[in-house]
């Protein structure tokens, strides 16, 4: 049993047999939390969208530890094809999936579409990661005590949630503004699987994680302005690394005691660092009608439908 607030890969349990996939897996702290669970024996799928950079993460993760039952697959976020394409493929090669962590993500970007027509921080950090665990779901219904994981931000606090302009096409477009939406998103998605969950009786959990703050590569694009790299240089020597990062996600996928709807983050310096424990969303993430409504608009962009939990 962890020490309250103390919390560490430690007390992770062995999870031989058990099937883990971390979208994003390749990189930052969804590498940090690959090379957790591959430690303690889950056969771990890093999905990730270039297969060059996904190689050589599988070859240093193997490298790391020589024993890791870890594979690669294809899985770009920002296109519906390719998350229903590895949703076939995962689906026909596992009969199983005891942790989907839905970690990968992009940050901050100037505007843009993705191939579905979707602003890419919201399609791709909110709508792809839907879709994706819609694609999964039976197969995550199917395993006992089955968990999601859904990778949001202390950004989500600030955000303004507009659902009559969810992406952006009536104008108003922010950078910040729109990263702070799709982590807002994150959270409303979670607690309304939650409670869908919980409604049709089904043995699964959904679950929250924030990394505080924490190097990554999620910021790389805003280097190319100086006073940015300035400053990432600056931050990333003084905030905690990746597999810290990672240890919020990690307690929510595999803490025993863990329970569906709760919130993981750093318990230092408001929620910036130190070990995971649990903490608080905002308000808005709480919303009921907001999570419902939401919902609806995002099985109508995506056309994918949670059928066994409306069955339930």
């Amino acid at each position: 049993m962890a020490k309250r607030g103390k919390w560490t890969t430690d007390d992770i349990p062995d999870l031989t047999g058990k099937v883990v996939v971390v979208t994003g897996g390749n990189s930052g702290i969804g590498f940090g939390a690959v090379k957790a669970v591959a430690r303690k024996g889950a056969d771990t799928i890093l999905a990730c969208r270039s297969p060059e950079r996904g190689q050589a993460a599988l070859d240093a993760l193997k490298a790391e530890i020589p024993g890791a039952k870890a594979e690669l697959m294809a899985l770009d976020l920002a296109s519906l094809a390719s998350v229903e394409r590895f949703a076939t493929e995962f689906t026909e090669r596992y009969s199983r999936l005891d942790v989907l962590a839905n970690n990968a993500g992009i940050m901050v970007i100037p505007y843009g579409k993705t191939e579905d027509g979707f602003e890419r921080q919201v399609g791709t950090n909110h709508l792809g990661h839907f879709a994706l665990t819609g694609r999964l779901l039976d197969l995550l219904l199917s395993t006992p005590g089955a968990r999601v994981v859904n990778v949001s931000s202390l950004a989500h606090k600030r955000a303004e949630l507009d659902l009559d302009n969810l992406l952006y096409e009536k104008g108003g477009y922010g950078e910040w503004a729109a990263y702070g939406r799709s982590k807002l998103l994150n959270l409303l998605f979670t607690y309304e699987l939650q409670r869908r969950f919980e409604r049709a009786g089904i043995d699964a959990q959904a679950l929250a994680a924030h990394p505080g703050f924490s190097a990554s590569n999620l910021t790389g694009h805003m280097a190319d302005r100086l006073y940015m790299r300035i400053a990432l240089r600056i931050f990333n020597l003084i905030i905690q690394g990746p597999d810290g990062g990672a240890l919020p996600t990690l307690r929510a996928a595999t803490d025993p005691d863990a329970t569906g709807g709760q919130y993981f983050g750093p318990g230092r310096l408001n929620e910036t660092t130190g070990h995971p424990v649990v903490v608080e969303a905002s308000d808005a993430a709480h919303d009921e009608a907001d999570a419902k409504r939401l919902w609806e608009l995002s099985e109508e962009l995506t056309g994918v439908r949670f059928s066994a939990l409306e069955a339930g």
